[in-house]
């Protein structure tokens, strides 16, 4: 029997492993990739930031994290948070309200009932997987569609809480070894 983290995801995580080392490798060299699209300026880019340009296919807007934070302290219903992980990654923790669509099966989530007016922002373990779920919601006629900007990673590198079943934590799935290394703060947790 196959390792269990020997899953039909393996081809991705490896793709986004050599993306990780292309970028690490650009950023020890200093140079800045040539399709990189930065939210701040390049000065102020940080290694994480590179990756990000390089992952993202700039399919959906992105919302930061303070951003995100201050619209749901003001309002937490206002906005359709989903999780678009694993469950493993999502019983390890997430942001509070969120609801699980699991990423193989996202195009099985049923969206009746939702309006299609109604603000929606989805996030993963960076943003990768997140904005692929959310273009796919763009085309089902979602009118606002938001990626959170560096996933949960940095939604908890930017100080923000999560939480599990229990309530409040510091514990974060890492999705593998290769991205661990962009968690700066929490609790790494593999299940």
């Amino acid at each position: 029997m196959a390792p269990s983290w020997l899953t039909s995801s393996w081809l991705r995580v490896r793709t986004l492993a050599v993306v990780a080392l292309l970028t690490a490798s650009l950023t020890a060299c200093g140079q800045q990739p040539e399709r990189a699209k930065t939210p701040t300026p390049a000065t102020d880019m940080t290694a994480y930031d590179r990756m990000l340009s390089l992952l993202y296919k700039h399919t959906v807007p992105v919302v930061q994290p303070a951003e995100l934070a201050a619209t749901l302290q003001k309002s937490p219903r206002s906005v359709l948070l989903l999780d678009t992980r694993t469950p493993e990654e999502y019983q390890v923790s997430h942001l509070r309200g969120a609801r699980f669509v699991h990423y193989d099966q996202y195009q099985q989530f049923d969206l009746s009932g939702i309006s299609r007016t109604r603000p929606v922002v989805v996030y993963c373990t960076v943003g990768a997987r997140s904005e692929q779920v959310g273009a796919w919601l763009r085309q089902q006629g979602f009118r606002d569609v938001r990626n959170l900007y560096g996933g949960i990673f940095q939604w908890m590198n930017d100080g923000q809480q999560v939480v599990d079943a229990q309530g409040p934590t510091t514990n974060v799935h890492p999705y593998s070894l290769l991205w661990r290394p962009w968690l700066k703060t929490g609790n790494p947790v593999y299940k």
